[in-house]
């Protein structure tokens, strides 16, 4: 078997079954704000686009490129389609002309010839777009596991596929916390640190509990290429970003994983799997072009910089007319509204107004009361200042997905009270009667969490109120303090609050305030 690295999360995996073209992206995507890093351009796209079979893990558009699938990738195409519980992703590639779709089973292995695959998505509103997926494949010459930004729960499902010879997974976070918040300088700081800390722990988390010989770093870092967000490359001009790169978290697992083999997978990296036996050749950067990129990172972001302002140009050019205020206004109440009030766990889980500052709008979005309506100086626990010409496009093109759009492209401000409210971003990324209605239906079957266990002093509850990983497998207790490896949410075991974002409370006690006839697993019904 043979991988090719496209930049980010892409890769061409050739088979003795076939081949298969990954998540292909050249961008800028975001609002012309994310390039993949180091520039992948150069690579060979005619000849990839010519695969058996197209992979889009999901609909972020760091994965999903209709540029380039319009430009390179052929129309007749196999098309792997992760079981999403909405068709958005499945209507987007309709759209584009793809119509020889193949629908995965959630964690079902196909077979194709001596080819043998597997998707398995994720479906929780904090999943990506809702929803994010992995690639199982192997031909019997190897077995390998493209895990790409999903972040499994079950991982003895996923690795009862096969174990995997190598291992393709992200390092590198994509969100926009904290550089666009109103913070100061040393907060920001500290908080980017702290985020870097916890992708790096994340990260590690799996590549222990996968266990595969060979492991590549991948998806991510983008390059910020816009002016006003050069800084915030990699770690950051000031320390402030939590943008790891490829070569950096190698360098962090071979300190916690000594005997770990890593290595930099790049766009043109060729990794030759011959079950354990693993060769690696760079196709397309020389070994001192590639220390140019890492050595040397900021001058060589710099050149990016410099010679791909056309493509950001280009991008800003797409962009809608601004809408006057009013205008602006009505079409978001008329939207948003009927949403609004089929939302009822989300408006009680945001709990209050939300300030949007667009251009010269100035609005409310009272979720309480299921309200969108100009700002009257009321208190409020977020607020955020948007371009104009970002809320008139995503209005134009009906983006139900505000998270990939502009969130992503970090081209906007945010200020809050208080902590972080997972359910105003879910919110803002399900802009559809659809996505509403099944977010809804999830919360509703969360509150579902009647099994407790034993985790050290401790009696809790087995599944995490974020998303029901088993914390017998991800929580480990310091202080107190119960932490969920797989996002880093903590809870603080004497009240059971969370103590990352508002609402989702823990069931939690000492051992010795227990009942001892009282079981620490419910029974079976």
């Amino acid at each position: 078997m043979r991988i090719t690295g496209l930049g980010h999360a892409g890769m061409f995996i050739e088979t003795t079954g076939g081949s298969i073209l990954c998540d292909p992206v050249i961008g800028p995507s975001f609002f012309g704000s994310w390039f993949p890093f180091p520039d992948n351009r150069a690579l060979d796209w005619e000849r990839f686009g010519a695969a058996d079979f197209l992979y889009i893990s999901h609909r972020h558009r760091d994965h999903f490129d209709p540029a380039l699938l319009e430009r390179y990738v052929r129309k007749d195409i196999r098309v792997l389609l992760p079981e999403y519980p909405t068709d958005d992703l499945e209507s987007d590639l309709r759209a584009l002309g793809y119509e020889n779709i193949i629908a995965t089973q959630a964690g079902v292995p196909l077979e194709f010839g001596d080819l043998t695959l597997m998707v398995t998505p994720l479906r929780a509103p904090s999943d990506g777009p809702i929803g994010d997926s992995s690639l199982s494949v192997d031909d019997g010459t190897a077995s390998v596991l493209n895990q790409n930004d999903s972040h499994p729960l079950d991982l003895e499902a996923l690795m009862a596929f096969s174990k995997p010879d190598a291992y393709f997974t992200q390092v590198s976070g994509a969100i926009w916390w904290p550089m666009v918040y109103d913070l100061p300088q040393d907060s920001k700081q500290n908080f980017a640190r702290l985020k870097r800390e916890a992708q790096n722990k994340r990260a590690m988390y799996y590549i222990e509990k996968v266990d595969a010989e060979h492991v590549f770093p991948m998806a991510g870092p983008p390059m910020f290429l816009r002016e006003e967000l050069f800084r915030y490359n990699g770690t950051g001009l000031e320390n402030d970003s939590i943008f790891t790169d490829q070569r950096e978290f190698l360098a962090h697992m071979a300190e916690q994983r000594p005997d770990q083999k890593g290595y930099l997978f790049l766009p043109g990296t060729q990794v030759d799997v011959d079950h354990q036996d693993v060769t690696v050749t760079q196709t397309l950067y020389t070994d001192a072009e590639i220390e140019h990129v890492f050595g040397d990172k900021w001058t060589y972001l710099a050149e990016q910089r410099d010679s791909r302002q056309d493509a950001i140009a280009a991008e800003e050019a797409s962009r809608a007319d601004v809408l006057a205020p009013e205008e602006m206004l009505a079409a978001i109440k008329e939207w948003w509204e009927p949403l609004l009030r089929r939302a009822r766990t989300i408006r009680n889980g945001v709990g209050g107004a939300v300030r949007f500052r667009i251009g010269e709008l100035d609005m409310v979005v009272d979720f309480p009361k299921a309200k969108v309506r100009a700002f009257e100086g009321e208190e409020c626990i977020y607020w955020y200042t948007i371009p104009a010409d970002l809320v008139s496009t995503n209005i134009r093109d009906h983006e139900i997905d505000w998270s990939n759009s502009i969130f992503l492209s970090m081209q906007f401000e945010v200020g809050r009270s208080g902590k972080f409210n997972e359910f105003l971003t879910t919110f803002l990324k399900c802009l559809s009667r659809d996505r509403i209605e099944y977010v809804e239906n999830w919360y509703a079957e969360q509150s579902d969490q009647t099994e407790d266990v034993q985790l050290e002093d401790w009696v809790i509850q087995r599944r995490c109120p974020h998303l029901r990983a088993d914390l017998t497998k991800t929580g480990k207790i310091e202080d107190g303090v119960l932490t969920c490896s797989l996002h880093d949410w903590k809870w603080d075991l004497a009240t059971g609050r969370c103590l990352t974002t508002t609402g989702h409370p823990m069931r939690s006690s000492r051992v010795e305030s227990a009942r001892a006839d009282e079981p620490l697993e419910a029974p079976a019904a």
